[in-house]
């Protein structure tokens, strides 16, 4: 065997096991897995079971707007934003780049990668990124796992103490918002597009205007531009970071990659959209968004108002400071309302000084709405500056990229590789879609993985599941390490027996240790687990209908399954991992 194929071999046995724990950073490394946890997330039972929901009533004849926001407000609701250091485990910088040396360029992946050297968001690390994920209490090379979770393992977060919700971190976020607009909101797959940078992973939808969706909540244009502390968060990702990864349902594009799988066309349309979603004219209304996130210059303007009948004048940061504690904004439609609010005592019968009166600004920017960028602020030097303030001059300087942020997408001079973008239609039923992926997952790349990311386990090898399970699964471990083998039977076994798995599909040993539950089945690979780790060769696990046995040299365990599975593992070692299935 030529040393090419060999590690096109590791390479292929890495990305499949990859399918099972989907950590952060394996994503980064096999962006084809991307949209394979989105299909997944659609063919679960559980998300099929809110369509009967009565908060998703008549859904389905409502507007984009009514269902972006039932989807909304539904894991809202329903989940938190997750990203402790504790629920996966770690791992440290030496042994993920052993996995991946071979084919991946380290160099790049220190300059693309947050948890590698990247530094690009400015924000996390003038703040120290270490510290910001508590990380700072390990020396610099230990990592966290940070692995994505499917919609069955964030719903299993309420059995984890401390939870009462369901959890995820931002992928596992953007997964569920894909697969929840789909088949509860019922977008249209081709409109939905994943964007992975080193530090975030949201969705961009287009259509209409467009919307991001970010964590759990959703950022349509307006809201974009609104300046609120929101949109400021929102905003921080596509502003400082590199885009790493684009994934639609045609394919993936990636930063590092000279070959993509997207269809052009498709990364066409959506690097037009987003761009268009990003960029705004300069209104007054747009004026005063830019200058609720700009505290320093808050000191440079007033703003005129008539009361009674005669002129006052209040300083912006006064009103600004009004409108937090409100409901009503300093927009033009409800002005009037706020003043209404405003203690008179906190209005000047004259003219500020040093203070640049914004009112004839308002009136130029509406009644010449068609100039250009350049064209308002010349007019702003030349007509208002002069009033006051020496400082304003610098506050167009920021403005300009408040008003177009220009995303640092990856570049579409590629080679393209396409496969057939899978036939997945909102009115198909589940059953239907789950036909057509396992029917094409032979000849098709992302239906294959889908059933790897899905853990179809009766349709897959078991050799990359098993890889995962030994490899990657430190927490159940360290719950354990002062266990005897005896005695971690005993724990596993007075688990629930309850998968968070319908079917034939499988936990790892983190999920069933994290959630306190699990099949006989996934009990005995928890307990191998275990073994392997104290070096207890050969490990023969065999799994007929509902009886599950695990052997070691010293050790016989058996358990009761469910999930009528037939397969006999054979575990001859660690490091190197040996593994046969007869």
């Amino acid at each position: 065997m030529s040393a090419s194929h060999q590690v096109s071999q590791k390479r292929e046995l890495e990305k499949l096991s990859s399918a099972f724990t989907l950590s952060d950073m394996e994503i980064f490394i096999f962006p084809e897995l991307f949209y394979p946890l989105v299909l997944s997330n659609i063919l679960s039972p559980v998300l099929w079971e809110w369509r009967k929901d009565p908060w998703f009533a008549g859904v389905e004849n409502k507007s984009f707007n009514y269902r972006l926001n039932r989807v909304k407000q539904y894991i809202m609701d329903h989940y938190v934003f997750n990203l402790d250091l504790d629920t996966w485990g770690l791992t440290t910088k030496e042994r993920e780049m052993a996995r991946f040396a071979d084919f991946v360029d380290m160099d790049a992946l220190k300059q693309s990668n947050a948890l590698f050297g990247y530094e690009g968001d400015k924000y996390y690390f003038n703040m120290d990124i270490r510290r910001h994920f508590s990380l700072d209490q390990y020396q610099d090379n230990v990592i966290p796992y940070w692995k994505t979770e499917t919609l069955e393992a964030m719903g299993a977060f309420r059995y984890k103490e401390g939870y009462t919700l369901g959890a995820g971190e931002c992928v596992s976020l953007s997964a569920l918002y894909a697969a929840a607009l789909f088949v509860v909101g019922r977008v249209p797959l081709d409109k939905i597009y994943m964007i992975a940078t080193p530090l975030h992973s949201q969705n961009f939808i287009a259509e209409k205007d467009g919307v991001l969706t970010n964590n759990r909540r959703v950022v349509t244009r307006n809201m974009w531009f609104n300046g609120t502390e929101l949109s400021a968060k929102a905003r921080r990702a596509l502003e400082n970071e590199q885009v790493t990864i684009v994934s639609h349902i045609s394919g993936h594009i990636h930063v590092l990659y000279p070959q993509a799988t997207i269809d052009p066309a498709a990364y066409k349309a959506f690097s037009g959209h987003l761009l268009r979603f990003l960029e705004t004219g300069l209104t007054f209304e747009i004026f005063l968004n830019f200058m609720r996130m700009q505290h320093d210059y808050w000191s440079c303007f007033q703003y005129r108002h008539i009361r009674n009948g005669k002129p006052c004048y209040i300083e912006l940061s006064t009103l600004f400071h009004y409108e937090h504690s409100s409901r009503i904004s300093f927009a033009s439609a409800t002005r009037n309302a706020l003043f209404e609010e405003i203690d008179p005592r906190d209005l000047h019968a004259s003219p500020i000084e040093n203070m640049v009166v914004i009112n004839n600004f308002e009136d130029f920017l509406n009644q010449n709405p068609h100039l250009s960028f350049e064209e308002k602020k010349q007019y702003f030097l030349e007509h208002v500056l002069p009033e006051r303030c020496s400082r304003v001059a610098e506050v167009f300087d920021r403005m300009k990229p408040f008003l177009k942020t220009i995303p640092r997408l990856p570049d579409a001079n590629r080679t393209y590789i396409p496969e057939p973008a899978l036939p997945i239609r909102p009115e198909q039923s589940r059953e239907d879609i789950q036909h057509m992926l396992f029917e094409s997952h032979a000849s098709h790349t992302m239906a294959r993985l889908t059933a790897y990311v899905f853990r179809q386990m009766d349709r897959i090898s078991w050799l990359p599941f098993v890889k995962a399970s030994l490899e990657r699964n430190p927490v159940s471990l360290l719950g354990m390490q002062e266990l005897t083998p005896q005695d971690a039977y005993e724990v596993l076994d007075a688990m629930p027996s309850e998968s968070i798995y319908d079917s034939c599909r499988l936990s790892l040993p983190d999920e069933v240790w994290n959630f306190g539950r699990g099949d006989g089945l996934e009990k005995a690979v928890t307990l191998m687990n275990v073994l392997a780790s104290r070096g207890e060769f050969p490990l023969t696990l065999s799994a007929r209908e509902q009886q599950v046995s695990l052997t070691s040299p010293r050790h016989h365990f058996a358990f009761s399954s469910s999930k009528g599975l037939h397969k006999t593992i054979q575990v001859e070692s660690l490091s190197p991992l040996v593994v046969v299935e007869p």
